[in-house]
């Protein structure tokens, strides 16, 4: 019995042993082994899917010195996108409606690429600190502004995928909640309600990695 609402995206509610985020881990079983000269049909499906987010990030990364990167943010954006997914199971624990999870991936990237943007392109970021064509009356201003809003960068990321991926569970949550009191036929409505619900977290799902990956490609694109 849940002691309040929240206690489903608690780490230490289970059973007998706290393995909750050891679902962070289901991406790896789910990858297929090319072990075979003949793919099978899941692995087709995965390289595909592999190839058209290699493509799509080919296209931001404009230049051909980093396009070796795309295996990054292609492998974040995967990787992402089925933790999201496995929320949506019965009885999986959530990972990323966590900031621990959101954090830890876009902090070390963003410090990535501020380190390497201003070790190699120092005059690249200074100049991006201060937008062309401004007046100089507001430069301190806009320095300081564009500042704010480099530090910000891994907060944002997190909290927007943090708070896309909490609100849907929160909302199916308290419908499900609902379900034993109410009569057949407002239970046959909830339960298309769930269904539609389901299908529109599993669009969020895929919407907010390719949100998370687009904006840390962008954000290395500027520090090039």
């Amino acid at each position: 019995m849940m002691a309040n609402l929240f206690s489903t995206f608690d780490p230490s509610t289970n059973h007998s042993l706290s393995l909750n985020w050891f679902s962070t881990t289901i991406v790896f079983f789910m990858m297929p082994t090319l072990f075979w000269l003949a793919p099978c049909r899941w692995t087709q499906a995965w390289l595909l899917l592999t190839f058209q987010v290699h493509k799509e990030f080919k296209i931001l990364i404009k230049t051909s010195k980093y396009s070796g990167s795309t295996l990054i943010f292609s492998t974040l954006l995967i990787f992402i996108m089925i933790n999201n997914f496995m929320g949506l199971f019965p009885y999986v624990f959530t990972c990323s409606s966590h900031l621990n999870f959101s954090l830890y991936l876009s902090i070390p990237l963003w410090l990535s690429f501020m380190i390497f943007g201003w070790i190699v392109n120092t005059t690249h970021m200074l100049a991006h600190l201060v937008p062309q064509g401004a007046p100089s009356m507001l430069l301190p201003f806009l320095v300081l502004i564009e500042t704010i809003s480099n530090i910000i960068r891994p907060g944002t990321l997190a909290i927007r995928l943090t708070a896309n991926m909490i609100a849907g569970h929160l909302l199916i949550t308290l419908l499900s909640s609902s379900g034993p009191h109410l009569s057949f036929f407002l239970c046959n409505i909830l339960i298309t309600t769930q269904i539609l619900l389901l299908i529109l977290e599993s669009a969020v799902a895929i919407i907010q990695s390719y949100v998370f990956s687009i904006l840390a490609t962008l954000y290395s694109s500027e520090a090039n």
